[in-house]
Formats: structure tokens, C-alpha cells, sequence
């Protein structure tokens, strides 16, 4: 038993989690975390702002995010995205918004924000991939525990 989450902030977890956990300790956090594990921070950006436009859009999303405090923040998202006018709605989003919601950068760097959500409260990390122009081994490989 526990929780599963998606498109939350290392942040929000450290507020999340001790709710789920708060009559059972060991319930389980489970987390969805989208991954692109790209170097070029436009570019991850560019890709994450265009799956975040739509999903920030639905309903359980988009009251998930006013309860964490995004409501007036998102509000321009939303205006847009009524408009039918998604360019605008990927416009709306603040870049750390997108950098906290999206891990992106080097496969160490991609490592080492999956950490951050993993000591916010985080137990089980389900990683989904978003790859342009990378190769699903390498990429595997590059964001795999360093074990020493």
C-alpha cells in the first residue's frame, strides 16, 4: 500500500510522502519520473514543456498542482491551452518549473536528481524515458547505480 505519483517536484515530495506515510511508515512512494537524458537543457526543455503543457492541463493534474500552491502560476497554462493554443500553453511554463517536474542533462547529472526525489521520500522511482536521438542501451547504461 502507499502511493503512486507523477509530475511532482523533489520538493513536493518532501510534503507528499510524510502524508502517505503518516499511519503507516513503511507505505510505499512510488514515483513516475520522466527522463531525458540529454545534455542540451533547450532542447530537454523544449521536449518536457511539450508533454507538460498537456498533462498539467488534466483535471486531477492540474488539481493536484493548485493544492501544492501552482494554481496562479499555472493559470496562464490553462488560459492557453482553452485558447487551443498549445505553443503559448509550452510558453506559459517557468524553466524551473520544467527542470523540476522534468529531470534532464548528463546521464551523472540525471543520477543525481532521481537521488534528490529518492532522499525527499521517494522509494520506488519508476524511470520513463524520453530519448531523441539516444541510444536505449547507452542511455541504460548511463543511468544505472555507480556502484563502487
Amino acid at each position: 500500500d502507499g502511493a503512486l505519483l507523477g509530475l511532482v517536484t523533489a520538493e513536493d515530495v518532501a510534503r507528499i510522502a510524510p502524508l502517505v506515510r503518516a499511519k503507516d511508515a513503511s507505505r510505499d512512494v512510488v514515483l513516475r519520473l520522466a527522463v531525458c537524458p540529454i545534455e542540451d537543457a533547450e532542447r530537454a526543455r523544449a521536449i518536457g514543456r511539450r508533454m507538460l503543457a498537456a498533462y498539467l492541463n488534466v483535471p486531477s493534474y492540474a488539481r493536484m498542482h493548485a493544492w501544492l500552491g501552482r494554481g496562479d502560476l499555472l493559470a496562464p497554462l490553462r488560459d492557453a491551452w482553452r485558447a487551443r493554443d498549445r505553443e503559448a500553453a509550452e510558453r506559459a511554463l517557468p524553466d524551473d518549473l520544467v527542470d523540476g517536474l522534468f529531470i534532464h542533462g548528463s546521464a551523472d547529472s540525471c543520477r543525481e536528481q532521481i537521488a534528490r526525489f529518492v532522499e525527499a521520500g521517494v522509494s520506488t522511482p519508476l524511470i520513463g524515458l524520453f530519448l531523441p536521438g539516444v541510444d536505449l542501451g547507452d542511455a541504460l547504461r548511463g543511468l544505472a547505480p555507480v556502484r563502487s
